[in-house]
């Protein structure tokens, strides 16, 4: 995996990835111009593409029927340098003939096991989640993932 990064002008730059083109940028208190999300933004959008990739996979191998899948993500800061995120929730919203403890299965294992940007995430800061099927909340839980190392 690789990746190339070309400053634009004040704080925006352009990443390339694969074929893929996509910009960033500061937020205005820090001199950007809001032509792009920042940098955190996207790690945000990355914890929550990796684990959406992740349930939906594994709902479908199980054979549920997803109507809708949506995710919310809120994030807290530290107030020290370096700034990072303290604290992650994570909103799972999903619709369709799922079973609540297949929904539940799919989320944990990604939180657990398969979900390596939140895995990453996870070494500095807490990830809590709330899964919503069909309207209601049938788990709030937190990342706990296995040190792959021992």
């Amino acid at each position: 995996m690789n990746a190339s990064l070309k400053w634009k002008n004040n704080m925006v730059f352009e990443t390339h990835n694969q074929k893929y083109v996509s910009l960033m940028d500061a937020t205005p208190d820090h001199g950007g111009t809001d032509q792009g999300p920042s940098p955190k933004e996207l790690v945000l959008n990355a914890m929550m593409g990796c684990t959406a990739i992740d349930v939906v996979s594994v709902l479908t191998k199980m054979r549920q029927s997803i109507d809708q899948f949506f995710m919310e993500i809120e994030a807290e800061n530290n107030l020290d340098h370096p700034i990072h995120f303290k604290k992650v929730l994570l909103k799972f919203l999903i619709t369709g003939n799922i079973l609540p403890d297949k929904a539940k299965k799919a989320v944990e294992s990604s939180l657990t096991k398969y979900c390596g940007v939140n895995y990453m995430i996870s070494k500095v800061a807490t990830i809590h989640y709330e899964l919503i099927l069909n309207n209601q909340t049938i788990k709030l839980g937190q990342a706990h993932f296995a040190d792959p190392l021992k």
